[in-house]
């Protein structure tokens, strides 16, 4: 082909090249575009500003503890560790709760034709301690066991286990609130007593006590790598 003419089609191939890219910045979506209503903006907004409020009455109420302890400390530390010990066991769930609460009952569905279950999985479990969470719960035991930030609930050869502690059916779920009727209105339309009629199971709850007792937690928290502070290593 002459020279001359292989100049002009790169020519024309470099412009209808760049037609296209032109066309196809202008059509295809900007990336990262907030493509949200301004319902889902409220919302979110709502949500955040929850959030927001939250982090700052923890905020508060720890400020304050620490104003306690330094006015203790003042008049006497020993009150106030002693104060402090018990106020820390009974937040890891070491000690017996009582308060408003309901009671579930999980226990194989009625009039069901089958196998029989022996057990309820893991991931049901789980997804129902979510929901408890969801509605305000403030302490949770699984039958018998007490949940905390450190309990497991998973299969060991076919069984559920909450902690070290073997799951039959039935079984019950206690649970305590500090707005027990939040709690049961939640649970009264949430869809997770579907969730466990899909695997031939009925979830019943309670209406609200006025007292739920909830055993301590069997498991220690584990302080392998705590060690103590003295006073010496403490002011350098």
């Amino acid at each position: 082909m002459h020279p001359k003419r292989q100049r002009y089609f790169a020519g024309v191939a470099a412009v209808f090249g760049m037609m296209i890219a032109v066309g196809l910045r202008t059509t295809l979506p900007a990336e990262g575009r907030d493509t949200r209503d301004i319902w889902q903006l409220r919302a979110d907004l709502t949500k955040e500003q929850k959030l927001e409020q939250q982090l700052l009455d923890e905020l508060e109420k720890y400020e304050e503890r620490l104003r306690y302890y330094r006015q203790k400390e003042a008049t006497g530390g020993a009150e106030a560790l002693e104060t402090t010990v018990a106020e820390l066991r009974e937040e890891a769930g070491l000690t017996e709760a009582k308060g408003p609460g309901v009671v579930l009952t999980i226990a194989p569905l009625a009039g069901y034709v089958g196998p029989v279950a022996a057990t309820v999985s893991p991931e049901l479990l789980q997804r129902l301690v979510n929901e408890l969470n969801k509605y305000g719960a403030k302490e949770i035991a699984i039958g018998g066991e007490r949940l905390t930030n450190g309990t497991a609930i998973r299969d060991v050869n076919g069984i559920t286990k909450v902690g070290l502690r073997p799951v039959g059916l039935p079984t019950t779920v206690k649970v305590m609130a500090d707005d027990v009727d939040k709690l049961y209105s939640g649970l009264s339309v949430s869809p997770i007593r579907d969730d466990f009629a899909v695997e031939n199971l009925d979830l019943a709850i309670s209406p609200p006590q006025p007292t739920v007792v909830l055993p301590p937690a069997s498991a220690r928290p584990n302080v392998k790598y705590m060690e103590t502070v003295n006073a010496g290593k403490e002011g350098k």
